[in-house]
């Protein structure tokens, strides 16, 4: 490491691959930036700045090689160039500006008027403050950690349950954590919580966004924080915060540990990814390295009218992939965290935004080519938010082959359901065998539906059933945030209650809404402490909640429901009726005496007909499912073949008597899991017959199938 400006040698370097990459003996540098004059390389020895003029510009990518620079060195850069917000220009070099290809960082940001590239305070021209002491800095990165061993799970979609986690949230109080690890990726690694996923029997964790992320100025003036991590700042660098290490550069090495300790416990890792916008908001936001570097080379900006961007995110501004620059940004990222990181997929946030060519969502935009025809990330599971909130952008079931899509159709409708709306049973039918109608047309499979009841953005599922109204007042916005309209029903009291009648009814209604999920075709994905019993007090809108409302606790767990989610795991992975690969046909099958591979059955026990189908009163339904029928093949091309069920749901607030179908559907029936119960298991083995039988008011059963040898 050099000490004196004197002893610093800007040899001319390569243009590629862009970012700080040490060879041995020095680091390369490298900066795209079209609208560039000039760039200087600065870097920070103990404090003290020094700063180095790229003089080589090649295809507009600036660079420069340092030998004797090599890992640990911080750096960032400061870009000259044209001022006009009216044109979209914002080159201001008193701004320190972070490396987009930044492998690590350090430091955090600091609020303060210096961070806008503007006069925050009025007045003409850039800002001439000296950003560099309140913003993170890029390091140069070398690791050579020992994949040795490593092997990712690749567990099929059909077999796929995926549990979506905040990193920092699921072991920040878990006490048989070593405090140092709590909240960081080594504690994400920690056996207690590997346990914990291997009990419950889930094969993927989703992690909220783990690129490297800062908090916007108005939380920060807020005293708030975002927690979520829906604010990127650097694409290629694991967010430092979440290091136990706390040294610069580590977190690379910690993350690669945790991914390596998941895959040994069977379990695979996708990072949830934020390439729609970037941390720098709107004209009125800070620049911190893609506005000072190349502003309307990134960004999209308004026609006619290039000081403002165009934002289809709600977060001030959305990048513009239809740029080759940007869309090779995206690429780069990708490909870097499935080779050098190991990942083994993404969910893509906001997806409808990366797919606008103009202002439409085009499904034969560039995004969607380049993905496609990648070797690398065309084989790893690829998930999308597929809406945004521009016009057009709700595009659930138009994503083309190869996505897997966030099903909201999915939530809703079963939301609807158990919060007793009158929505009958059509749509219902729909969602609980795939959603066909969403997927079926484009030559998708059922796993094309990721099935789920709550997400991190919104009520977690206890909360569900016990509030109507939002309470975010905490997050500062005078509860103006948030989702108003959550299709949900809080059991007849607003809030906590001792009243035992409503507690009873809120905790099954919490095993209805799990039953359905666990018991749909689909890949269901289930948020991090629904299976605990964990609340948020009434806040579906905890972004900025970093603190006791939105981390899991450990100290207060519903051990029943974590039985029940455990039990209902085990047997949709050990039945492959329940996780079918192809859509059910509902045709009669061979030799069956006319059972069919799906059937749908009225209370009085008759096929359900046309005008069941739209009967919006209609609130029971008996779903049966011929293990007989599946139409998918094992790996040796042999019929698979599994056990008959019937799903009986009843949505009802008064009990109801159904008619169970008898020969040639079945002699008998086995119960295997009804939500009466706290676990979900039968307290002794029991075994009715075909034909009338009262079901509690709102309870879901799964029946197993006798049949007479």
């Amino acid at each position: 490491m050099h000490s004196s400006p004197d002893e610093y040698e800007v040899w001319p370097g390569s243009p590629a691959p862009l970012g700080a990459h040490w060879d041995g003996t020095g680091t390369n540098f490298a900066l795209w930036s079209a609208g560039a004059h000039a760039v200087d390389l600065c870097l920070f020895d103990d404090g003290t700045e020094h700063r180095l003029r790229l003089r080589e510009n090649t295809h507009q990518v600036w660079h420069g090689r340092l030998p004797g620079v090599g890992p640990g060195q911080r750096y960032g850069y400061r870009v000259h160039g044209g001022w006009d917000p009216s044109s979209g220009l914002r080159h201001n070099p008193a701004k320190l500006l972070l490396d987009p290809y930044a492998r690590a960082v350090d430091g955090d940001q600091a609020l303060h008027p210096a961070l806008f590239g503007f006069r925050y305070e009025g007045g003409e021209g850039p800002d001439p403050r000296d950003s560099a002491p309140y913003v993170p800095r890029g390091v140069v990165v070398h690791d050579s950690f020992p994949w040795d061993g490593d092997r990712s799970p690749t567990t099929p979609w059909s077999d796929t349950v995926i549990y979506e986690v905040h990193l920092k949230g699921a072991t920040i109080r878990h006490p048989d954590v070593p405090p140092a690890l709590r909240g960081t990726y080594a504690g994400l690694a920690h056996p207690a919580f590997i346990e914990h996923l291997q009990s419950l029997g889930v094969t993927a964790v989703e992690l909220l966004p783990v690129h490297h992320f800062v908090s916007e100025p108005h939380l920060l003036r807020r005293g708030l924080s975002n927690y979520w991590g829906y604010n990127t700042l650097g694409y290629f660098a694991p967010h430092a915060a979440y290091s136990s290490s706390g040294t610069a550069g580590q977190q690379v090495t910690e993350f690669k540990a945790m991914v390596k300790s998941l895959h040994a416990a069977g379990i695979e890792v996708v990072l949830d990814v934020v390439y729609n916008h970037t941390a720098e908001g709107d004209h009125t936001g800070p620049t911190l390295s893609f506005k000072g570097i190349d502003n309307g080379g990134y960004y999209r900006l308004r026609e006619g009218d290039p000081s403002r961007y165009q934002d289809y995110t709600g977060c001030g501004n959305t990048l513009d992939v239809r740029r080759p620059q940007v869309l090779a940004l995206l690429m780069d990222s990708l490909r870097y965290w499935v080779t050098e990181m190991h990942v083994d997929g993404f969910r893509f946030d906001l997806a409808a935004a990366l797919a606008r060519s103009l202002h439409d969502v085009d499904r034969l935009s560039a995004f969607f080519d380049v993905i496609h025809q990648d070797p690398v990330v065309s084989r790893v599971k690829l998930i999308a938010e597929p809406w945004d909130v521009g016009p057009g952008g709700y595009q659930v079931g138009n994503f083309p082959p190869l996505w897997t899509e966030w099903n909201g159709q999915y939530r809703d409708t079963v939301r609807d359901v158990w919060s007793s709306a009158r929505v009958g049973v059509r749509d219902l039918a729909y969602r609980l065998t795939g959603s066909s109608d969403l997927y079926r047309s484009d030559g998708r499979r059922p796993f094309a539906s990721v099935n789920f009841v709550t997400a991190h953005d919104g009520f977690p599922l206890a909360d569900l059933v016990t509030y109507e109204r939002k309470l975010n007042e905490a997050n500062g916005e005078d509860n103006r945030d948030g989702e108003s309209h959550n299709r949900n029903w809080n059991c007849g009291v607003e809030g906590p209650t001792d009243d035992p009648q409503v507690t009873a009814l809120r905790a099954r209604q919490v095993r209805n809404h799990l039953a359905t999920l666990l018991l749909s075709t689909g890949v269901p994905m289930l948020t991090a402490g629904d299976e605990l019993g964990r609340t948020q007090g009434g806040n579906n809108n905890a972004y900025c909640q970093d603190n006791e409302v939105s981390w899991l606790d450990w100290a207060d767990v519903d051990e029943d429901l974590r039985a029940f989610v455990a039990r209902l795991v085990r047997l949709r992975r050990d039945s492959p009726v329940l996780r079918q690969e192809a859509f059910f046909e509902g045709h009669e099958l061979p030799d069956t005496g006319g059972t069919r591979d799906l059937a749908w059955f009225a209370p009085g026990g008759a096929q359900l007909d046309t005008a069941g189908w739209f009967d919006t009163g209609l609130q029971t339904i008996g779903m049966y499912l011929d293990g007989r029928g599946i139409r998918h093949r094992d790996q040796r091309g042999r019929p698979v073949q599994d056990d008959s069920y019937l799903v009986q749901l009843h949505a009802g607030a008064e009990p109801v008597t159904v008619h169970l179908p008898g020969a040639p559907w079945a002699d008998g029936y086995e119960f295997v899991v009804s939500t009466e119960w706290s676990t979900g298991a039968p307290p002794r083995p029991a075994v009715v017959a075909p034909g009338p039988i009262e079901v509690p008011p709102r309870c879901v059963w799964l029946l197993r199938v006798l049949r007479r040898p």
